[in-house]
């Protein structure tokens, strides 16, 4: 059995998988952020892992013994780049080697977005081993090409992103605006189902870059214009989701690949997923769009525990 380990920015994940890669156990808590506040400090987020990890660590439910684990493999950044650094990732690391020491079973090194790439081929079923990849959350919003083989690395080009707001982002400014809670995805979504009027937020994509700031501006000249929250909401979604429409159909176009994977707390929104589904699968565009279960779309330690395995099959 492989145990991986994540510490982001607002969830304490742990899960291990088996050779086969049955996911054996799966435990995450988000860390407590104060009402109307928009996140926490890094050093804050750091502590705040530091006290939950262990007893994430320690609640298994039974499910394995720690004498099963052959190798521990843990998020220790947030891009597979030599500079990529982020202070919350220093707690699955430290916390990951003590570990591994003990039991006296290798350590092994991934990054956050990989985390979720693999989550997402294993729970989303992705047939190809060259794809596009959007990875959309609340620190990342990224348009990827990736070249995957099992047990091999990831090969990934950076084609695009955001210049400005991260979709996630986008997200919590207007949900916590909205008096909702942080983090604000699933609470916005289902604010959402309450709309009973279109309101338009315009989106800006040039090329494979993009922008929210302008479309955050737009909300929030709504909500100054006492528009009901739930159609505020769904604007935002219909924002986002138009966003990621017109990148993808250019990227379909320039890279000639029709397989997309979807990854990040973002791509957990139904209507989101829906509404891509309806527009990028058409025939008339052809894409086939692959999404992980929502519960492995948002942060979790699954992506990790099987980059553990592939990398101790090597």
């Amino acid at each position: 059995m492989f145990l991986g380990i994540d510490t982001s920015c607002y969830t304490t994940s742990v899960a291990v998988v088996d050779k086969f890669e049955s996911l054996i156990w799966n435990n995450r808590q988000l860390l407590s952020v104060p009402g109307g506040e928009r996140g926490l400090p890094q050093s804050e987020a750091l502590f705040n892992h530091l006290k939950r990890l262990p007893q994430v660590l320690e609640d298994t439910g039974q499910s394995f013994c720690y004498s099963q684990i052959q190798a521990i493999c843990a998020s220790t950044r947030p891009r597979p780049q030599i500079d990529s650094y982020m202070p919350v990732f220093t707690v699955s690391e430290n916390i990951g080697r003590i570990t591994a020491t003990l039991l006296g079973v290798p350590f092994l090194e991934t990054s956050h977005q990989e985390n979720h790439l693999r989550a997402g081929i294993w729970s989303g079923k992705i047939p190809d081993k060259e794809f596009l990849a959007l990875h959309v959350s609340g620190g990342t919003t990224e348009l990827l090409k990736v070249f995957w083989e099992k047990d091999k690395d990831f090969k990934i080009d950076l084609l695009g992103g955001t210049i400005d707001l991260h979709a996630g982002q986008f997200i919590d400014r207007v949900g916590v605006a909205l008096d909702l809670p942080f983090p604000a995805g699933s609470h916005l979504e289902k604010l959402a189902l309450e709309s009973d009027k279109a309101l338009e937020i315009p989106s800006w994509v040039k090329g494979y870059s993009f922008s929210f700031s302008g479309p955050e501006t737009a909300a929030q000249r709504y909500m100054s214009d006492q528009e009901r929250p739930a159609n505020i909401a769904r604007a935002v979604e219909n924002c986002i989701a138009k966003t990621i429409e017109k990148l993808l159909l250019d990227a379909i176009s320039k890279e000639k690949i029709n397989s997309i994977l979807l990854v990040g707390g973002v791509c957990a929104n139904w209507h989101i997923r829906s509404r891509l589904k309806k527009r990028l699968e058409h025939n008339a565009v052809g894409a086939k769009l692959f999404f992980a279960a929502p519960e492995f779309s948002s942060d979790n330690a699954v992506g990790t525990a099987l980059i553990g395995k592939d990398q101790f099959a090597k």
